[in-house]
């Protein structure tokens, strides 16, 4: 995509909180060039927090961000469709401390922004464009970023469970494939699990409407899963989300070895906090470069 784009016109949802189970709306209206993506808390007299990695708060079950001590969780569903269906600049206004859950997937913001439309500026889009691989480690867990001039995603991961187990996921990300084969996939958990992450404050607003259960050996929700690997999809949602904190589209090949949202952080701020990991193109800079390549 050569130029930076808004959506077209507003649209709303209205939901509950994933693990505050409050109940809140969103509204994402267009956004100026340049802008990139600002949560408006319009509770609080439309209190700006921009989404990216320098506001990112907590990254336990879910990625929050805060600014000046206000803060809206559970910001990479959302973050994930802007991201994956190519929106640079939006405004989210949101009445409380949590973005809906919705049915759990990135699914409904997707068709939120296919009701809205792309709206394309003058100014062109400038990509970050991965030099050197990067890699955070943390015993069996690996998140590693190689050079490459698309975004190339590889994830995997292993659950103790019959039905999980290791899964694995390759693809390049374009809008066309994400919300074919990733945004339909929800966040999941399992049954043994619900006592201890209730007593932590957490999936207050949890049921089967918006999250997969687990038992032992099946699947609580009545019309079961919606991929096999759908785990793994979810995964891979998430850390497309965690990705879009960079603030620019993404050229690498990020491969992900059971990691989670703070391995994903810590990344994105190995990349940023050292300017000699990556460059910063336009697309005709890009397409100069892979054409030169080529003939080459």
């Amino acid at each position: 995509m050569r130029f930076e784009t808004t959506i077209q016109r507003p649209v709303a949802a209205s939901g509950v909180g994933l693990h505050s189970g409050v109940p809140v709306s969103i509204r994402i209206t267009p956004a100026p060039p340049s802008t990139g993506i600002v949560f408006l808390r319009t509770d609080l007299e439309r209190f700006p927090v921009p989404a990216n990695w320098r506001n990112v708060a907590r990254v336990s079950y879910a990625t929050s961000l805060m600014r000046q001590g206000v803060l809206i969780s559970t910001t990479e569903h959302l973050l994930s469709v802007f991201y994956s269906m190519g929106v640079d600049n939006a405004y989210v206004e949101i009445d409380n401390l949590e973005v809906p859950i919705l049915d759990g997937s990135g699914q409904p913001f997707v068709k939120m922004i296919e009701r809205a439309g792309l709206r394309m500026y003058r100014r062109r889009r400038r990509y970050l464009r991965i030099r050197r691989p990067v890699t955070v480690e943390d015993r069996d867990k690996r998140i590693s970023i190689l050079p490459a001039d698309r975004f190339l995603l590889s994830c995997e991961i292993q659950f103790n469970h019959p039905l999980v187990g290791r899964q694995s996921v390759e693809m390049e990300v374009t809008p066309g494939r994400y919300a074919s084969e990733l945004a339909p996939a929800r966040t999941f958990g399992f049954s043994h699990e619900l006592d201890q992450m209730r007593n932590m404050g957490l999936i207050r607003g949890a049921s089967l409407d918006n999250a997969v259960c687990f038992e032992r050996e099946s699947v609580m929700n009545p019309g079961g899963l919606r991929f096999p690997d759908e785990c793994c999809r979810h995964k891979a949602l998430d850390l497309i989300g965690d990705l879009a904190l960079i603030g620019k589209p993404l050229l690498g090949h990020v491969i992900a070895e059971r990691a989670g949202h703070a391995m994903h952080a810590a990344l994105v701020a190995r990349i940023m906090s050292d300017p000699s990991l990556y460059e910063v193109l336009s697309f005709d800079q890009l397409a100069d470069r892979v054409a030169h390549a080529l003939v080459s």
